[in-house]
């Protein structure tokens, strides 16, 4: 069993890491996350999905909207299709369930129309915002709940490559879009996914005020760190994660998409004004 310690050395990637004296099996199991890309062929029963949505659902929600649906897909045919649209990763082909995000703002819709209201504030930049955060909170609480039930997940940002393409195959409507996949299934145990460290919490948390002077020593860790695992996972990633960072950000081209997403969402439905 890992200690608290050497959670906290995985979750940071340095030896000398502070373990804070608060604790709970909460925090340590959330420590111990890892992204999982190589799965047994066993299936995700509908109970163990129906907890795990439970849990999902159980996430905070703005002003009790729910903007957000998930489809959860196991035929081989149409995982395979998926996984062309979004780049043809190959965990998507083994894991034997894959839920897709979406941000919904049908639902809301046909509510108002049922009772003869109004709907323009769904053409606001803001109702999509509330779609996109609710179900990434969701997704959150349901990667969660599968760890807790032994299972291993990774999250698909691909998903988004190829929007419209992605929504006929789901037959998705008008102001449905997906966001993300999110792969689930049982951990291969001949290749064990590794904690991938973590900034040092000096970049990311700002008492009172935010500087971005203050990150800089975290950041020069951070880069030894990630070097390090580069290594020790065979990765293809030259360089630190600056590197690798500032090359993903370099411009629009960078960014698998882009476009595609702009024009979808333009005609699904939402003008995001």
């Amino acid at each position: 069993m890992n200690t608290r310690a050497s959670l906290y050395q995985a979750r940071y990637g340095s030896p000398d890491v502070a373990v804070p004296d608060a604790g709970s099996p909460v925090i340590d199991h959330l420590l111990a996350h890892s992204s999982v890309r190589a799965y047994l062929p066993d299936p995700v029963s509908d109970d163990t999905l129906a907890a795990i949505i439970a849990a999902a659902q159980s996430a905070a929600s703005s002003s009790n909207l729910h903007a957000w649906s998930v489809v959860a897909v196991r035929d081989p045919a149409r995982k395979a299709r998926l996984a062309e649209f979004a780049g043809d990763q190959e965990h998507i082909h083994k894991a034997p369930l894959l839920l897709v995000w979406l941000a919904d703002l049908a639902r809301l819709e046909q509510v108002a129309n049922k009772l003869g209201e109004p709907s323009s504030a769904l053409d606001y930049l803001e109702m999509f915002e509330v779609g996109v955060i609710d179900a990434a909170l969701a997704a959150q609480n349901a990667v969660t709940a599968a760890e807790s039930l032994g299972l291993g997940t990774v999250y698909i940002g691909a998903m988004r490559n190829k929007p419209e393409e992605v929504a006929a195959e789901l037959q998705l409507p008008a102001r449905v879009v997906a966001m993300f996949g999110l792969c689930i299934g049982t951990p291969d145990p001949q290749a064990p996914a590794s904690v991938k460290p973590r900034p040092a919490q000096s970049v990311v948390l700002h008492q009172e005020t935010y500087s971005l002077p203050a990150q800089a020593a975290g950041l020069e860790q951070y880069d030894e760190a990630m070097r390090a695992f580069y290594t020790s996972q065979n990765m293809k990633v030259r360089g630190t994660w600056s590197n690798h960072s500032a090359k993903r950000v370099r411009d629009g081209a960078a960014l698998s998409g882009r476009d595609r997403l702009v024009e979808a969402l333009n005609k699904r439905g939402f003008p995001l004004k």
